[in-house]
């Protein structure tokens, strides 16, 4: 095995921790900002760590006291959760098959690309069709009527993602089991599923992420607690003449935490599914 030269190594080593810290600053930074008393945070010259910790903030916007600060923030993370796991279980249920019939046959691939064409359309191109239909069917400022706009962003996504990740399955292997008398969907479900599981998590994490940070929809068609979600209650916390940063800052850590959770749970699946079909066996 080819050693590696010292210098490189420490070259790779500082690469790496000039990236982390590059990440990781900002998130740290939001931290500090979200338990410093009001005064450090227009303090001159900045105050890089807080002579007095405040978690004050954090009972508040965790406070479960009706028609409270806290009691809508809580109510906007719980629709928050539910809009986007929503849209994002509709979104994998629908792929998985969209994207095996288009890695199969690509005679009819363009149907894909012309539906992802649709991304390179502005979202406000989208709203009235969109607002229109909603209030037809009864569903503006509702959490389901929410995911349904949703899932027409991350439907067709997935659907790529997964048609990525059927590819790198050779069809040969569903043509064994065929063979030996599998049915075409035993073969899916015990064959083609169990391979495609990594691209699978993999599209799921990042529909989740993309349906949790979505903002645009969620302030047109919402317009109380009943369907407003996390992005648009910060928004409104920025929003008047005078704004507590800090509590900005906690309500972007708290909003932080669903995603990174989900991320740190589905870590091992996701480095699986970006690196599937790297290596031909």
């Amino acid at each position: 095995m080819e050693r590696r030269s010292l210098l490189a190594s420490i070259l790779i080593h500082a690469a790496a921790l000039l990236l982390a810290a590059v990440i990781v600053a900002p998130i740290f930074w939001l931290f500090v900002m979200s338990i410093s008393p009001a005064a450090d945070l227009v303090a001159r010259p900045l105050r890089w760590w807080p002579g007095t910790m405040d978690f004050s903030r954090y009972a508040t916007l965790l406070s479960t006291i009706p028609n409270s600060a806290g009691a809508n923030f809580v109510a906007s993370l719980v629709n928050s959760i539910l809009v986007a796991g929503m849209a994002t279980v509709a979104a994998v249920v629908l792929a998985v098959p969209a994207g095996w019939a288009v890695s199969r046959t690509p005679s009819v691939g363009w149907s894909l690309s012309l539906v992802i064409a649709t991304y390179m359309l502005p979202p406000v191109a989208l709203a009235v069709p969109l607002y229109m239909a909603l209030a037809t069917f009864g569903l503006l400022n509702s959490v389901f009527g929410l995911a349904l706009v949703y899932l027409t962003i991350l439907a067709p996504f997935t659907t790529w993602l997964m048609k990525s990740g059927f590819d790198g399955i050779p069809r040969e292997i569903e043509q064994a089991a065929m063979m030996d008398g599998a049915s075409l969907l035993a073969t899916l479900r015990i064959i083609t599923l169990p391979l495609a599981m990594p691209i699978v998590a993999t599209a799921a994490l990042f529909a989740f992420l993309l349906g949790w940070d979505e903002f645009f929809y969620a302030l047109l068609f919402t317009s109380d607690q009943r369907a407003r979600t996390l992005t648009v209650a910060i928004a409104d916390l920025a929003g008047g003449r005078v704004s507590d940063y800090g509590l900005i800052a906690t309500a972007g850590v708290l909003a932080a935490l669903p995603p990174v959770l989900v991320g740190l749970i589905m870590q091992r699946a996701l480095i699986s599914g970006l690196t599937s079909g790297g290596v031909k066996g």
